[in-house]
């Protein structure tokens, strides 16, 4: 999954206070990097499908994300990957993620919760949230020259960090149309982190996904973390 840009939109709803202290209460107990975050370094192992290249990352921020390794194609996918975990896990506050758009509440007895309205980011988001955490994402994206698609995350599993809050373990994104609701891809990561100082960095991400008629394995390994 790519990063994206949500664009702001003056919705025609008013907002609900209960919606927004679940989605509030939520974003607070998700782990993040501190404020002072100025990045780290560390080796990296990537393998597809068993093609296992050795090289390094360097990480300053979600759009400053170097992979050294040498293959082109397997370098772009290792910093996408690389740069998406950067945007979820960057230190910002609830007003300048999801808290400054209106938010609306719908209770449809679904397992994973109810159902919780973003107006006005120009995607149509809504999330689940259950147990203090968000269960599922969906979005539908547009861009220019691009046939529109749509996504679902389901949130799987999470883990606790030392500062008691949750960072996501396992979750499984589907792709599909919007217009036709015709299943595309889907991606199922797993994750595992590693603690240094006061930040849990990522040691491990393994995508599994259907592409071309074949399941693909794709993984990346960190080790020996450096902050920056």
């Amino acid at each position: 999954m790519e990063t994206y840009r949500r664009e702001q939109e003056q919705p025609a709803v008013a907002d609900d206070p209960q919606a927004r202290a679940l989605l509030r209460t939520a974003f607070e107990k998700t782990a993040r990097w501190q404020s002072d975050f100025k990045g780290f370094t560390a080796d990296l192992i990537v393998n597809v499908n068993g093609k296992e290249l050795k090289g390094s990352v360097t990480v300053k921020g979600p759009r400053e994300v170097t992979v050294n390794i040498p293959d082109a194609e397997m370098q772009k996918w290792a910093e996408g990957q690389i740069g998406m975990i950067a945007v979820h896990r960057g230190p910002r506050t609830f007003e300048e993620s999801d808290g400054k758009y209106t938010l609306t509440l719908e209770q449809d007895g679904h397992p994973l919760g109810p159902k919780l309205l973003i107006h006005g980011d120009g995607m149509h988001s809504f999330y689940r949230i259950k147990d203090d955490r968000i269960t599922q994402i969906n979005r539908k994206m547009a861009h220019p020259g691009m046939p529109p698609f749509a996504f679902t995350i389901n949130v799987e599993d999470s883990a606790l960090t030392q500062d008691y809050k949750y960072i996501t373990t396992r979750y499984t994104v589907y792709y599909y149309s919007p217009q036709d609701g015709k299943l595309s891809n889907v991606e199922s990561f797993s994750d595992t982190h590693a603690r240094v100082a006061s930040s849990d960095l990522p040691a491990s991400r393994r995508v599994i996904s259907f592409e071309n008629g074949e399941v693909v394995v794709r993984s990346l390994t960190f080790s020996n973390h450096k902050m920056l």
